[in-house]
């Protein structure tokens, strides 16, 4: 068989029995031309062309948790939102319109009483990911991810415009009625299209099945393993991931919890009563959050190195919210101050297909409980901003505000030096299958 006819075969027709034996005697006779026929043909099964996208089982997964990430988190801020009418109401069902006295609209309470962190689903956020370890192809991660992890900004989007009106129109019992009917409505297709992986799920398409299962070939395994605890504490790249995130959501917090409030104190702009600049951040991160898992996949297939579009994706989704969030004391129009809090909350979800999904990268069979270990690790935030910055304030309330921001943008920066230094994004070899040996 001559040279050109592999070369046809290479170039995408199917090779006939005759050019497979040529091949595998070259392989044989030279193991260079041997590797660079397997690698080429790995590029072929993996090529995304030969299998569906948008209208594939793998995206209708992802647009199936979007909705769940989506009920979770408005479940959380509609707690929030009718925690007071639900403490103060004696008889909400005669009195449904006078149970909302005193109802907060902003979801994450004032800073002056009782700071709370932006709401997340839990346990739900973790584990999710253990269905995207045999769901998505390398080059398509980023892009399902941020399709399924988006939904918790529409959540908060949809609840903080709805819940309080829902709750004065019919009173807030209708609030749980309402978002909990719509939460036992998304069940339903989970239960219909959601499986643990391509290879058990008996509706997929063939193709897209084989092109999962062979993307993932070299990560996915059914064997079980113990988690290498040891080996995970001495791991640079998991502590970069840990700390990178401990970083980033300082600065949502700080965004979410004291942003508000300072501009209410400050220029009189009261944001809590408008529901429109109140959602406007959290429509523009879900949008910005949707688009950046694109771009990092279409880097992806531009030869960008995977370790370089993880850290490429983290410094856009932080260094300018730290910024914007730097200059906000310093802005004199309501204008620019409209504008740097929308571009600084939205701007910021760009690191959603960055250090936030690179343990599916580093360890894909225990992505799921490192994903809500550095999760559980960044919410320590939580705790600390609203302590650190009460101080602030009331050890010096004319440049408390200004120390606040330059303290947020501070430790956000550390924390991306630390993962820019030490982020990996190769499977580690302690997340590598052990095959034991019997003598």
């Amino acid at each position: 068989m001559s040279m050109e006819a592999s070369v046809v075969s290479i170039r995408g027709e199917k090779p006939s029995s005759g050019e497979r034996n040529m091949m595998d005697t070259m392989k044989e006779l030279n193991p260079t031309v041997g590797k660079y026929f397997q690698d080429t043909q790995g590029d072929e099964k993996l090529s995304p062309k030969k299998a569906p996208s948008l209208c594939s089982t793998r995206y209708g997964i992802a647009f199936v948790t979007h909705l769940c990430n989506f009920v979770l988190v408005a479940q959380n801020v509609v707690m929030n939102i009718t925690m007071v009418a639900m403490v103060n109401s004696t008889n909400h069902q005669s009195q449904f319109n006078d149970s909302t006295e005193g109802l907060p609209v902003d979801p994450f309470g004032d800073p002056n009483d009782s700071p709370k962190s932006l709401p997340t689903g839990g346990a739900g956020y973790g584990g999710q990911f253990a269905l995207w370890e045999k769901w998505s192809p390398p080059h398509e991660r980023s892009r399902l991810c941020s399709i399924a992890v988006s939904g918790m900004m529409l959540g908060s989007c949809i609840a903080v415009l709805l819940g309080g009106l829902i709750s004065q129109v019919l009173g807030w019992p209708f609030v749980f009625y309402i978002f909990g009917g719509v939460g036992c409505v998304c069940c339903l297709p989970w239960f219909v299209l959601v499986y643990d992986d391509p290879v058990t799920h008996p509706w997929i398409n063939t193709v897209e099945k084989d092109y999962i299962t062979s993307s993932l070939a070299q990560q996915v395994s059914s064997s079980k393993q113990s988690l290498p605890i040891k080996a995970m504490v001495r791991s640079l790249p998991l502590w970069s991931i840990c700390f990178c995130c401990f970083g980033h959501q300082w600065l949502l917090n700080t965004m979410i919890i004291y942003t508000p409030t300072y501009i209410s104190s400050v220029f009189n702009i009261n944001i809590r009563d408008s529901g429109f600049l109140s959602t406007l951040p959290f429509i523009t991160a879900w949008v910005i959050g949707i688009l950046g898992g694109y771009l990092a996949d279409f880097l992806l297939t531009k030869s960008f190195r995977l370790v370089t579009v993880r850290k490429v994706a983290t410094v856009l989704g932080s260094i300018p919210s730290s910024i914007l969030l730097v200059v906000l004391p310093y802005a004199a129009s309501n204008y620019i101050i409209a504008v740097a809090l929308t571009l600084s909350s939205g701007l910021s979800l760009l690191s959603q297909p960055g250090m936030y999904i690179n343990a599916l990268d580093i360890a894909p069979r225990h992505s799921s409980f490192l994903m809500g270990a550095s999760r559980a690790f960044a919410q320590i935030s939580a705790v600390v901003v609203p302590t650190i910055s009460g101080f602030l304030l009331n050890q010096d309330p004319e440049f408390g505000w200004r120390n606040i921001f330059f303290l947020s943008f501070a430790i956000n920066a550390l924390g991306l030096i630390f993962y820019l230094i030490f982020g990996e994004a190769d499977v580690q070899d302690w997340a590598k299958e052990r095959k034991l040996t019997h003598l």
